[in-house]
């Protein structure tokens, strides 16, 4: 028996160690690192969907009706201002030239004739000035005879590049028909929206405001190796969208962007007074954001944020949140609404720096 009552006080003695042991190391986990959001002046790179213009984009149109008798050019070609690019059939254009050409010299013989007459006071000066009036028709008559001729050679109005030729020689145009178009890509316009508050922080920061250069990043999300400047914003806001377009002017020498291309435009925004938290003390429930807060007392309640920006492993905290709030740094998958917290308070400028990528 006593060897019994021995056995069980040590059994005793165990499970109450360990009982002991268990709750220390549930105290020891129960331990969290809280922080504050970091109010900072900053900026951070926005990403703007844009579509890439040439600075001159232009649609080549017959001026007159003919067959396609010369194509002059290929598709994708470059050309020069001046340069020939398609003949429509000259011959009837020619034919109205020498009509109209023959009209002029007999409306001139008729003048020189009427003019001998009327300095014998044979005719009128009336018949003078009505043989005057022809030779002006006739004149103007050849003119335009001489416009319809030379609108049967198209030619470039500005150096640039053939976009594709829809018709092949022989065809039959239409007055007005696209024979091309003419793209100038020596600079290309960018234009990408900008949303309401952006468009506002932008114009009224003078001061604080990012360089107007932006980065263009292309399709295969390689940048382009050129800079563009930020020259003009539009009139109106879309009542849809509520955005504003702006537009960027890029060099493209190596004549790599073309009409039509999409892309990017990477602007750096400057922030005043911005409240940064790590991306990692938030969690989203339904597309809404949340943080639990740390009261004085240790317990902790979840709230609604809004994110104003994203920068890398940071957010910037829109509203819902207060320089002197403590936020759960560690544990935001584990706690609850209420649950009372033991925690170590790390300062945020400490925590930004252990950050994989600091706050610009």
């Amino acid at each position: 028996m006593k060897r019994i009552s021995i056995l069980m006080g040590l059994c005793g003695l165990l499970c109450h160690t360990s009982c002991t042991s268990k709750k220390e190391e549930k105290e020891e986990a129960a331990k969290y690192a809280v922080t504050s959001p970091l109010k900072i002046d900053t900026s951070f790179t926005r990403e703007y969907v844009s579509q890439i213009k040439s600075v001159r984009n232009i649609e080549i149109r017959a001026l007159e009706k003919g067959f396609l008798q010369n194509i002059y050019v290929d598709e994708g070609q470059s050309v020069k201002a001046g340069q020939l690019l398609f003949r429509i059939m000259p011959k009837m254009y020619e034919a109205e030239l020498l009509k109209a050409q023959a009209e002029t010299r007999a409306a001139e013989i008729e003048l020189q004739n009427t003019k001998l007459l009327s300095d014998k006071n044979v005719v009128s000066q009336n018949e003078l000035a009505m043989a005057k009036a022809k030779l002006d028709q006739a004149k103007a008559e050849t003119s335009l005879a001489k416009f319809h001729l030379s609108a049967t050679e198209i030619r470039a109005p500005f150096d640039g590049t053939i976009d594709r030729i829809p018709l092949k020689l022989g065809s039959l145009v239409d007055e007005g028909e696209l024979l091309t178009s003419l793209s100038d890509n020596s600079q290309m316009f960018v234009y990408f929206n900008v949303s309401e508050p952006e468009y506002l922080n932008y114009e009224t920061d003078t001061k604080g405001r990012g360089n107007k250069q932006v980065t263009l990043l292309l399709a295969n999300n390689q940048p382009l190796k050129y800079k563009g400047d930020v020259e003009t914003i539009e009139s109106e806001f879309n009542s849809e969208t509520g955005n504003i377009a702006f537009r960027a002017r890029f060099p493209n020498p190596d004549k790599l962007l073309k009409n039509g291309e999409t892309g990017k435009v990477q602007m750096i925004v400057p922030l005043r007074n911005a409240l940064i938290i790590p991306q990692k003390t938030t969690y989203e429930i339904q597309d809404k954001v949340y943080v639990f807060v740390v009261d004085k007392k240790g317990v902790v309640r979840s709230r609604n944020i809004t994110i104003a920006s994203e920068m890398s492993d940071l957010y910037v905290v829109g509203s819902g949140l207060s320089a002197d709030d403590k936020v759960l740094l560690e544990g935001v998958q584990t706690v609850k609404d209420d649950d009372k917290i033991k925690y170590d308070y790390v300062s945020p400028n400490e925590v930004i720096s252990h950050l994989r990528l600091k706050a610009e």
